[in-house]
């Protein structure tokens, strides 16, 4: 279904992207009270970028600071490689309100873009995960006849090159419908990913995903992601 399971950090680095897997998974069952360190940092922002200090002054127990040792080391682990890796405390993700045809915020399937080959890295350490499609199971909001009409309409103008630099400039190629009878897989909790993005060249098709949905009250998700 275009993923594959590796058993250990440098596999995940070394394994490509290739063959038709477009999302690696090195799966992980991790030790630490994660809950504590999202109690810990209650009353941020929407998402809140957290920092090493702030982890290392939280007023946690011994599971609590075995949770921040954890999510450091996996901030070391991705910064080694030249990348920038984010951690976020989500309290709620901003929603796109807009009156567009396509809904262009995270909770949508969509897939990763970058002008030159790069990878998406992602782990869910408390709350629901990400979900992703198998390629198979995933068709271009923008390719679907009704759809594509609507924004014909709200283009303006004829279907040409003109028209794919506005689907382009407002990232509508890149988000995605579930075909009939396709069965969305969960990404799970600890589970370090590695997953394809849309990008020229590459040679396999992207890995197409979304955030869960979230609801007033609902627990923070602590995300990493690079």
């Amino acid at each position: 279904m275009g993923v594959k399971y590796v058993g250990n950090f440098a596999e995940l680095l070394s394994t490509p992207l290739a063959a038709g897997v477009n999302a690696l998974c090195w799966p992980r069952i991790l030790a630490g009270d994660y809950a504590a360190v999202a109690a810990g940092l209650a009353g941020g922002e929407a998402i809140d970028t957290l920092d090493e200090a702030r982890l290392l002054a939280l007023e946690i127990g011994p599971a609590g600071r075995e949770a921040v040792q954890q999510l450091l080391t996996d901030l070391r682990l991705l910064r080694e490689q030249g990348l920038e890796p984010a951690l976020n405390c989500i309290n709620g993700y901003p929603r796109d309100e807009s009156a567009g045809v396509i809904a262009t915020d995270v909770f949508s399937f969509h897939a990763d873009s970058a002008p030159f080959a790069a990878d998406t890295w992602l782990c869910t350490y408390l709350g629901p995960s990400s979900e992703g499609l198998s390629p198979g199971d995933a068709e271009r909001r923008v390719d679907q006849a009704e759809t594509r009409t609507a924004l014909l309409k709200e283009f303006g103008g004829a279907d040409g090159e003109e028209f794919r630099e506005f689907l382009q400039a407002n990232c509508y190629d890149l988000h995605y419908m579930p075909k009939a009878g396709a069965r969305p897989y969960g990404f799970g909790l600890g589970n370090l990913w590695r997953i394809a993005t849309d990008y020229p060249g590459s040679p396999v098709p992207p890995c197409v995903h979304r955030a869960p949905s979230t609801r007033p009250g609902d627990p923070p998700r602590l995300l990493l992601i690079s």
